[in-house]
């Protein structure tokens, strides 16, 4: 099915919704009206949790297509109110919404109580984020513009540091292209002018040029404007965070193409990073549907930062997983401990579990298949 017919069917679902919940007791029956709602959640809630949380964006889309108003404001309730945000609300953003309890969502999809991650700031304000990428692919551009652009990057498999630096570069375009034109859809990197010059030496002003105009846009739009975005939050406010997790972990690709090792990652700018990929991984399909089908409901596994004492407690189960920032609940069958900036490398692929720096606990195969399941 292409991708135009399933916007399309989603965008009619979503408005034959809206439609029904708006309309007059005089026009529609108010028990009939129940009946249809709370039968379509159900039908939908025996969608697998990443087909769900494909439908959820394409309602989303639909949404931000309108002007803002109360026809918007209408539809973007139909996902709550069909229970299919409850996937999200599981994977980290609080308490399943009473919409979808009302239409009837099977309980089967409903999360047992919030996570504490639901309800904690990101660590990196907007404007604190913009100010550590510009910091990141500094350092990244001073380091490829001395360097032969032919050199392997080991951690990328298949790319050179011409690659790696024209990923990052192409990733600063994007985000800079959503949010000044208020994308209400998806747009594909490749759909996009990148204007890369032809000779790899010029590749790191070529790079830095483009982050800079990005943050100039990022900086001077609103935090909380509607724009498409791939992940959790479908605001401007996404991508400051995406672009520094993108800086952070491609500056380590690059240290350690050229001299084996990563450099210290502030323990601040690495939790939010990884608050980022986490709450971004049921959002990811090459994810989503391995997490799925994992086979580990009711696992526990905790990730434990020893430069702070913060602790991440993630649970598998219920077609992905839920994760809090504290370390209550039940006894994790597996843990590792290491310093922030691992813990984000480490869930990146780029050390390797075995590393020494790593210090484990309990069920060494959960962690693998934790790992396996995540890869990017």
């Amino acid at each position: 099915m292409s991708d135009a017919l399933l916007s399309t069917l989603a965008e009619a679902l979503a408005e034959l919704v809206t439609a029904v919940e708006t309309s007059e007791d005089e026009d529609l029956d108010p028990d009939t009206a129940v009946k249809w709602l709370e039968n379509t959640g159900h039908t939908l809630g025996r969608l697998g949790a990443a087909d769900r949380r494909t439908l959820d964006g394409l309602f989303r889309e639909a949404a931000l297509r309108e002007s803002a108003g109360p026809r918007r404001d209408e539809l973007l309730k139909v996902s709550e109110g069909l229970g299919l945000t409850e996937d999200a609300y599981a994977a980290g953003r609080g308490a399943a919404p009473e919409g979808a309890r009302r239409l009837g969502a099977p309980e089967s999809i409903r999360p047992a109580s919030p996570t504490a991650s639901a309800t904690t700031p990101p660590t990196a304000s907007p404007d604190a984020a913009c100010d550590a990428v510009a910091e990141h692919v500094l350092r990244f551009a001073a380091l490829v513009r001395e360097a032969d652009p032919a050199t392997p990057v080991p951690t990328c498999p298949g790319w050179t540091l011409a690659d790696l630096t024209r990923h990052l570069g192409a990733v600063h375009r994007w985000a800079e292209h959503l949010v000044r034109t208020r994308a209400a859809v998806r747009v594909r990197v490749r759909d996009l002018p990148l204007d890369l010059p032809t000779d790899p030496a010029a590749h790191a002003d070529w790079l830095t040029a483009g982050v800079e105009s990005a943050l100039s846009v990022l900086r001077t739009t609103a935090p909380d404007l509607p724009v498409w975005s791939p992940g959790a939050d479908p605001h401007a406010r996404y991508y400051p965070r995406r672009l520094l997790a993108e800086a952070v972990v491609h500056l380590a690709d690059a240290e350690l193409a050229l001299g084996g090792a990563a450099g210290a990652i502030d323990p601040r700018t690495a939790a939010d990073a990884i608050d980022h990929f986490l709450t971004d991984a049921p959002y990811i399909p090459w994810i989503a549907e391995p997490l799925a089908h994992l086979g580990r409901d009711g696992a526990v596994l905790r990730l434990t930062a020893r430069d702070t004492g913060a602790v991440r407690t993630l649970v598998l189960g219920g077609g992905g997983f839920t994760w809090s920032r504290d370390a209550g609940g039940a006894e994790p069958a597996a843990g590792v401990t290491a310093d922030t900036g691992e813990l984000l490398l480490l869930l990146h692929r780029r050390y390797a579990a075995d590393d020494p720096r790593f210090t484990h606990t309990g069920d060494r195969e959960l962690l693998d298949d934790w790992l396996a399941a995540t890869a990017l």
